[in-house]
């Protein structure tokens, strides 16, 4: 395993493997929640679940293998959405249309991942704004883990969200996975993640709390599954909805990954790499018939499982290609068991707030709407967008316009222009 440099990041194959595991348990909603948004926009589901296994599959082992990053790729939930409803529903483009976007799409994020564009964006963005878009992610994973375990839930009429009912089993079951998890890894036990996972899977089998539904999945609808690749259609290439869906979606694949890339790889080294797997793979997604491959967030709780490297991206590829022979086993596992780890590192993320400079209101400011508008939005480039063009407004109202970067300032107008577009559509 040499060309992991597994002693030079001190890990081990047994650390790397159990990261992977973590990451891929944490996105194993995704082999069924992202067939059933793509079903909306007409693609069959039972079809588009090969898609979503192959192409996580791909996109994660191409990251760990090119990339050598602990990052597991895997279709975008936001991204999913804005296939469907803004591209298909909103724009009128059929799904064969809104492939080819993403296929245009992901020429243009390439082409910019292969220049030194990447980099001037990258290196544009200020520190405490990066810092920023951590501890945002890391909120937006909280909250996700927080209403994935039923601990908090719609508030209905009277607020936007509210406590869930701690005295349903599985509720409670996700409390005690918080504590146990994070008692473990408070004392630096190996796999404490994974090891709660497991013990609230067995629990929760143990006790019959959860009911493990029966899997729809059907291994005979593979021999169909080649009829959804390539199926692109290029016929309204010029029209103002493609070419509008293809500027909106470009910026948010672009700056997603910038903001997940920066957020989540310890090793700042691995970006330019990672950067280019992640345009790459935005075409291969559209060949494969599925929305865009993105930098999953939840990629955070197998690095903080202890994945340190590529090893770890290629595990959990590994595991979606084993889920098309094991998928219903997953139905085993319960959101109780998964919500703790997303908590937990969603929490851990957060640290990065010590290092945003809280006596310069122009520097936390932006960055404190990052991470509020990113949970708040339940976007991530939504959220981006906020802090990016507050900074420079703020820079200027303190005197120092001119010095903030250039790229910045053009990141900012763009971000602006995004906004403005998605208001169009």
């Amino acid at each position: 395993m040499n060309f992991f440099k597994l002693k030079e990041k001190q890990t081990s194959i047994k650390q790397e493997m159990i990261a992977g595991a973590t990451s891929f348990f944490a996105l194993s909603y995704i082999i069924v929640v992202n067939p059933l948004i793509l079903a909306d926009a007409g693609i069959p589901a039972e079809l588009s679940v090969f898609s979503t296994i192959i192409i996580s599959a791909i996109g994660s082992i191409m990251m760990g293998l090119w990339g050598k990053a602990p990052i597991v790729l895997v279709p975008g939930m936001g991204i999913n959405a804005f296939f469907t409803y803004t591209i298909v529903d909103s724009l009128g483009l059929s799904w064969q249309q809104a492939l080819a976007v993403i296929f245009v799409s992901g020429v243009i994020f390439t082409g910019i991942a292969y220049t030194s564009i990447s980099k001037l964006l990258a290196d544009a963005i200020p520190e405490s704004l990066k810092h920023g878009i951590t501890a945002g992610i890391g909120l937006f994973l909280v909250v996700i883990g927080l209403e994935n375990g039923g601990i908090l839930v719609d508030g209905g009429d009277s607020s936007f969200i509210a406590l869930g009912d701690l005295s349903q089993p599985l509720v409670l079951l996700a409390v005690i996975g918080i504590l146990l998890s994070g008692v473990l890894y408070l004392r630096n036990v190996p796999g404490s993640f994974f090891i709660g996972i497991v013990v609230i899977t067995i629990i929760s089998l143990i006790t019959r709390v959860h009911e493990v539904s029966a899997s729809s999945f059907s291994l005979s609808n593979l021999s169909e599954f080649p009829a959804l690749i390539g199926d692109f259609d290029f016929s309204t290439l010029f029209s103002v909805p493609f070419l509008l869906a293809v500027f909106s979606l470009t910026m948010i694949l672009i700056f997603e990954a910038i903001g997940l890339f920066e957020g989540m790889l310890e090793d700042k080294t691995r970006f330019k790499s990672a950067f280019k797997v992640s345009g790459i793979m935005t075409m291969v997604s559209a060949l494969f018939g599925t929305s865009p491959t993105v930098a999953a967030a939840e990629s955070a709780s197998g690095i903080k499982a202890g994945g340190k490297t590529g090893l770890t991206a290629v595990t959990a590829g590994v595991l979606f290609l084993l889920s098309l022979l094991f998928t219903p086993l997953l139905s085993y596992i319960p959101n109780a068991a998964l919500a703790p780890v997303i908590v937990i590192t969603g929490a851990i993320m957060m640290e990065n707030l010590k290092h945003i400079p809280f006596d310069d209101f122009s520097e936390w400011f932006p960055a404190f709407l990052i991470l509020v508008m990113i949970p708040l939005t339940s976007s991530i480039v939504d959220g981006l967008a906020f802090g990016f063009v507050a900074y420079p407004i703020f820079k200027l109202a303190k005197g120092e316009f001119f010095k903030v970067k250039k790229a910045m300032h053009v990141v900012s107008f763009l971000f602006l222009l995004t906004m403005i577009a998605i208001t169009i559509i």
